[in-house]
């Protein structure tokens, strides 16, 4: 099987087996450009037409959202990530967030007193919410743009696990927006019940993967 690039033609003989079960995005080793590489249709041992085999070493496994691959059978049998190895990711994930959050927030701070300091105790006051507001924005902007994009924030990635929809397509940022937010409330709001059932659930999903339709899956 053959994988070629479509922006400098450059090619590359794969084994067969390769061939992954969710879509991806590989990098040409040549020109460093991106492209999507569909995953297989079916359970077919050979290709449909026109697919790609996967590349080695430069493969980046991201979801394409232009080319979803709708097969819930497929998806349901991927190797499900558990509780402990999201734990880790979800600990890289926090810890990032909350550098980040004290980085951008102190400086913010500092900003907002030196800019509202003689203008009263209203614009003080002010100041100092906008500048406490930016920590949670950013924490959501985080985990919904890296999962909306991806499906992998840097903890996932850095652990080797991804977020995708029960059919094996792309999560999306509507659907990561609800995951992130409204999902993961309901998951801790019940004592942090909604986490633990990924330890005891047979798909390995808590209840904010219920709610938004998700897995999260090994790579």
């Amino acid at each position: 099987m053959t994988l070629t690039c479509p922006h400098c033609g450059y090619s590359r003989e794969l084994p067969a087996e390769r061939r992954p079960v969710v879509t991806v995005r590989v990098t040409c080793p040549r020109c460093r450009e991106q492209f999507p590489w569909a995953a297989e249709p079916s359970f077919d041992s050979e290709p449909a037409s026109g697919l790609l085999p996967a590349p080695p070493m430069t493969a980046v496994r991201t979801a394409d959202s232009t080319t979803p691959v709708a097969d819930p059978a497929r998806a349901a049998a991927l190797p499900k990530a558990g509780f402990w190895i999201r734990l880790v990711a979800a600990l890289v994930d926090s810890t990032l967030v909350g550098v980040l959050q004290v980085v951008f927030g102190s400086a913010l701070i500092a900003a907002a007193l030196m800019l509202t300091g003689d203008r009263g105790d209203a614009a003080r006051a002010l100041g100092m919410l906008i500048a406490w507001s930016f920590g949670p924005v950013l924490g959501v902007v985080y985990y919904v743009g890296f999962t909306g994009y991806c499906g992998q924030t840097p903890g996932k990635m850095a652990l080797r696990v991804k977020v995708i929809r029960c059919d094996g397509s792309a999560v999306g940022y509507g659907r990561a927006f609800f995951r992130e937010t409204l999902g993961k409330f309901v998951s801790m709001l019940i004592l942090g019940i909604g986490y633990l059932m990924i330890a005891f659930d047979g798909q390995k999903q808590g209840l904010h993967d219920k709610l938004a339709d998700t897995y999260v899956v090994k790579l």
